[in-house]
């Protein structure tokens, strides 16, 4: 590494660390303030380790390198707090010897690190009185009644000493699942589970946290104190005492240096089939004590340490980019490239997300492309190793054959078609509008859609509620019968009567979310 530098000026090397600064401090933003994906998180990866390195040898370290940072900025409307102790990041590996070695001859606690929001609880007298986010790591967000709304977080706990819990808000893949498809857009769609958790504990109305099925899953006891209060000497004692008191304790294995590879395997062997998404694993040394002697950096405490998982990447070449337009006139590029196989299945597709990630990774046609699964889950392009750049955006939509333009906002383009009468808007539209969160119309999925806007009988949202007046023709119609047409009618009638909230979300209007 010094050598490499030495070929450089000081000057040269300033350069190069600033930018890389200023392009992950970017992609920082756009994904946690405002849910967009600009960068692949193998990337980020790539220039963070980078940047690490440059730092080292320099002794170089800009105050705003994001290797100084411990979390978002607060930017919404809730209420402020500090924290007693400011809450640090941890160090990470991706070398499963040098997470063994990290171990020493102690013993440790090896449990998932779940990727959603970190949020501290606070007891006293065995009620729940408070609930901050993680925030910037010194000040949070105040969340209390939102965190009452947790499917699983006990309000009431049979221990009446005052304590501290740290834990990871996250949703499900199945929820994210659920959520996503009620939304129907794409462009409204969350990215990851992470976003929607984020977006979902953070609300000004609780009610929709509640809606969420938002969970909660502890990981420290930061503090126990008051009358009764047990004394523990391990970390393993103080989670299966959280336990007793009714919390749900993210998974976890005692280790030692020799059994760290062989459980670092049990995990990744269940990453497929794990019902909530991590991001790696937490190894945490078991002796209290002796962690809190180690002592701290300026960012990471020595008592634990992150591991992330070595991504499997595969080189592949693209053969095409396939533009899916949406009831916002949003096209998506989505890439088609050579299957190969990784974690264990076929992967041919990836999406881009838009056309700032499209250009960033100067992507063509015949390119040859790296591929992985972030987090050992959803297939990215990692890496374009021809970058030729030749593929041109397209100037007319994919359904309607109308003009498109790429629309900027906040650094991140996006191509529109701007047919409003494009039929893919339409049947989009339509699709949201009758969908579980809003309209909540059972049957009529987007195929049905399809099929009665195809016949003429649907040209706007009214025209659902004169289903009768079609009757005739949709019984005549591939796939259905009186019974059908029955089942549809009644399910009309139903969501004849709604909320305000549903019929104003059902319109579609931009920006104007549940």
């Amino acid at each position: 590494m010094e050598n490499q530098l030495n070929m450089f000026s000081e000057k040269d090397v300033k350069v190069e660390m600033q930018e890389i600064i200023e392009r992950l401090n970017a992609a920082s933003k756009a994904y946690y303030q405002e849910a967009k994906e600009i960068m692949s998180n193998y990337e980020y990866d790539a220039l963070y380790d980078r940047l690490c390195d440059l730092e080292k040898v320099t002794g170089i370290i800009m105050s705003n390198s994001p290797t100084q940072n411990v979390g978002y900025e607060i930017i919404s409307e809730l209420p402020k707090e500090k924290h007693d102790s400011k809450m640090l990041s941890l160090d990470k590996t991706k070398d499963v010897t040098v997470l063994a070695n990290f171990l020493g001859k102690e013993k440790g606690v090896l449990s998932w690190k779940l990727d959603g929001l970190t949020i501290v609880l606070t007891y006293s007298g065995g009620k729940l009185i408070k609930a901050v986010t993680r925030g910037n790591g010194e000040v949070g967000e105040v969340i209390t009644n939102n965190a009452k709304q947790f499917r699983n977080i006990p309000l009431t706990i049979s221990a009446k000493c005052d304590m501290v819990v740290r834990g990871e808000a996250v949703i499900s893949y199945a929820d994210f699942d659920r959520i996503n498809e009620a939304i129907g857009d794409n462009k409204a769609q969350y990215k990851n589970p992470r976003n929607l958790c984020s977006g979902s504990v953070r609300q000004l109305d609780p009610k929709v946290t509640k809606e969420r099925n938002v969970g909660f899953y502890a990981f420290s006891l930061v503090s126990v104190s008051g009358e009764g209060a047990p004394d523990f000497r391990l970390r393993s004692e103080q989670f299966d005492w959280l336990e007793t008191l009714g919390f749900e304790v993210v998974e976890r294995k005692m280790v030692d240096r020799e059994s760290v590879p062989e459980n670092v395997k049990w995990f990744s062997e269940r990453i497929a089939d794990n019902a909530i998404p991590s991001d790696g694993l937490v190894l945490l040394l078991d002796d209290i004590e002796y962690g809190r002697s180690l002592g701290v950096t300026a960012k990471f405490p020595k008592d634990a340490i992150a591991f992330k998982w070595q991504d499997e990447v595969a080189q592949t070449v693209l053969r095409e980019i396939e533009w899916s337009a949406s009831r916002t006139g949003l096209i998506n590029p989505v890439a088609v490239f050579d299957s190969v196989e990784l974690e264990g299945t076929t992967v041919s597709r990836a999406s881009v997300h838009n056309v700032s990630v499209l250009r960033e990774l100067g992507l063509g046609i015949g390119d040859t492309i790296t591929v992985y699964k972030s987090n050992m889950i959803i297939p990215q392009i990692a890496d374009n190793l021809t970058r030729s750049g030749n593929l041109e955006i397209p100037k007319v939509c994919p359904v309607c054959g109308g003009d498109t333009v790429i629309h900027s906002e906040n650094g991140v383009e996006t191509l529109i078609c701007i047919n409003p009468e494009c039929p893919a808007k339409e049947i989009k539209g339509f699709t949201h509008f009758v969908s579980r969160e809003a309209m909540n119309i059972d049957g009529m999925s987007e195929a049905t859609i399809e099929k009665l806007v195809d016949v003429g009988l649907i040209k706007e949202f009214a025209d659902i509620f004169r289903i009768d007046d079609f009757k005739d023709t949709i019984v005549e119609m591939e796939g259905f019968g009186e019974k059908s047409f029955e089942n549809l009618r009644n399910s009309v009638k139903k969501a004849s009567e709604t909320t305000c909230e549903r019929l104003l979300y059902a319109l579609g209007i931009p920006n104007f979310g549940r």
